[in-house]
């Protein structure tokens, strides 16, 4: 009798996406070594993307699309909900995917495969950024991981997580624990990956890319490349928006109390200019550590690190 294959619940958050979604449900629907479902969310659309995923999900039995919830106005919310909402009790593991890239047929089988293999809890990935002019770009987010690089980054693209089932229960019963202070979270994919790691889940990121990352005019969170992504990230912590997520993130994670995280919580200049000497310890790639050292000494001299 032939082994059964892994049940794996796949999370897309949707929102104008008619242009590239079917391309990437393919793929997802074309990948090998795994039992398939996927679960949509779709905020509210102009374009016709819920009529169409209701369509699709009507022409596959393993595709379904979440009853209307209201606007979230960004994916990180739309993921929040599919946690929420979606059916997961029947399944080994939980994925999250955008609606824009396109997967390699093997990106869950090799997940799943890795997490078996180095006994960790969760597994994201490099990814190849692609362009409507063809360029491509390798997104290197696969250097070691740090003690505190968690409190301020993701482990890569957030369409790359995939969870098992028991982090998935315990971070979905912290979420609802603290629902209404989860929905000012950003970034989604940096919360899941601080939650695991502060909660001793092991978690191994994959130097070896699982997906092309379409870039466009309308990615919530594009690739960090060239100095105009710099410039970006700088404005995002000179505007205190970066600062003020740091400290929520922690909050959020019960750690508040933690020596570490006590020494610069309150964000005060003097804890700034400490803290940018721990910065090997807070970001994983050595260009980041600088500039983390940096931007700390920015915000301590500007007094712009909370808004």
């Amino acid at each position: 009798m032939p082994a059964k294959h892994p049940k794996v619940a796949v999370l897309l958050a949707a929102f104008n996406g008619i242009q590239w979604i079917e391309e990437q449900l393919d793929s997802i629907l074309g990948q090998s070594g795994v039992d398939i479902t996927v679960h949509i969310s779709v905020d509210p659309s102009n374009d016709g993307t819920e009529a169409w995923c209701l369509a699709y999900a009507a022409r596959h039995s393993c595709v379904s699309v979440l009853p209307y919830a209201g606007i979230f106005g960004g994916a990180s919310r739309n993921f929040f909900r599919l946690i929420r909402d979606a059916a997961l009790d029947d399944v080994e593991y939980v994925a999250f995917a955008d609606q824009d890239d396109i997967w390699n047929p093997d990106k869950l089988e090799r997940a799943i495969r890795q997490i078996k293999n180095r006994n960790v809890d969760a597994y994201s990935s490099n990814v190849i950024a692609f362009w409507p002019d063809a360029r491509r770009h390798l997104l290197n987010k696969a250097q070691p991981q740090a003690a505190w690089d968690f409190l301020f980054e993701a482990a890569g693209p957030g369409c790359t997580y995939v969870l098992t089932r028991d982090l998935v229960n315990s971070l979905k019963a912290s979420m609802l624990a603290s629902w209404n202070e989860v929905q000012s979270v950003s970034l989604h994919d940096w919360y899941c990956y601080a939650f695991a790691r502060s909660h001793g889940f092991k978690w191994f990121i994959d130097p070896r890319p699982s997906m092309n990352y379409r870039q466009h005019e309308r990615n919530q969170v594009g690739a960090n490349t060239g100095i105009g992504s710099l410039v970006s990230r700088y404005r995002t912590i000179h505007d205190g928006w970066w600062f003020s997520q740091v400290r929520l993130i922690a909050r959020l994670n019960g750690l508040e109390h933690d020596s570490f995280v006590r020494q610069w919580l309150s964000l005060r200049r003097w804890q700034l200019l400490k803290l940018s000497f721990k910065a090997w310890h807070c970001r994983r790639r050595v260009r980041d550590k600088l500039f983390f050292f940096c931007i700390c000494w920015a915000a301590a001299l500007t007094g712009s690190q909370v808004r």
